[in-house]
């Protein structure tokens, strides 16, 4: 008889060394913006996207192939290329490219998760079903990691991490408590994403930047069917 899957929904990265993910797909979210665009940026032909958590690590792989990319705060740090507006991971810009990116808290996420998971892939509400699809048909356990702001917990991406487990729970998982909570919250907030994602403090910081069609964007359900997964050091498209 197979053994009974766990979903488990981390909240925050600061949560991370509490739990044993040794035998889990990490995926961690980063809603508004870094693994949005990282989605994105991969489907539109991204060659590869290499996360580093510093922006000192980004400007040392400097060269003449890669672009830069490194967002603090919301915003572009001066001197690269561009930060993580999915706007600016459009085809014209990336296709072909590897781009080594920085962000406050995704990047950030996915260096501490890379550590001891089995495997770490990117999600978001881009290509929310297919990595639903694809975590379907793995023996593996489930691990949402929720990038959050500068460790703590934030409403976007418990949601996405809901939008999961709703469609995972039918599949005779183990859930924990997270996991529950987060489903509940989605629930309440499905049929109207953008309404209740203006409660988000980080709404309101993207917002005092004037990107709010970056927040609406980065809310589309399904326009990839691409998921980034991280071998070695790089983020590259899923190969079936």
């Amino acid at each position: 008889m197979q053994q009974q899957r766990k979903i488990e929904v981390c909240l925050t990265p600061a949560l991370l060394p509490l739990y044993n993910i040794e035998n889990s797909i990490v995926i961690v979210i980063d809603i508004f913006r870094a693994t949005s665009s990282i989605c994105y940026g991969i489907d539109n032909g991204a060659e590869a996207i290499i996360p580093v958590a510093t922006v000192e690590e980004c400007i040392a792989l400097k060269d003449d192939i890669c672009l830069l990319a490194a967002e603090r705060d919301g915003k572009v740090v001066e001197g690269f290329d561009f930060g993580n507006s999915p706007f600016s991971y459009t085809t014209e810009k990336v296709k072909g490219k590897t781009i080594v990116l920085t962000t406050t808290n995704g990047t950030h996420a996915i260096d501490e998760s890379k550590k001891t998971a089995y495997q770490v892939i990117i999600g978001s509400f881009l290509n929310v079903d297919a990595v639903c699809d694809y975590l379907k048909t793995q023996d593996k356990d489930v691990f949402l990691l929720c990038a959050g702001w500068k460790n703590k917990f934030n409403l976007e991406d418990t949601l996405f991490a809901g939008a999961v487990v709703s469609r995972l729970k039918d599949g005779n998982y183990f859930q924990d408590d997270s996991s529950t909570a987060a489903e509940d919250l989605y629930q309440l907030a499905k049929h109207d994403l953008g309404a209740y994602t203006a409660k988000t403090s980080h709404s309101e910081r993207l917002k005092l930047l004037g990107i709010e069609e970056d927040i609406k964007f980065c809310l589309q359900e399904n326009i990839t069917q691409t998921i980034p997964v991280l071998k070695g050091n790089k983020l590259v498209k899923m190969v079936f």
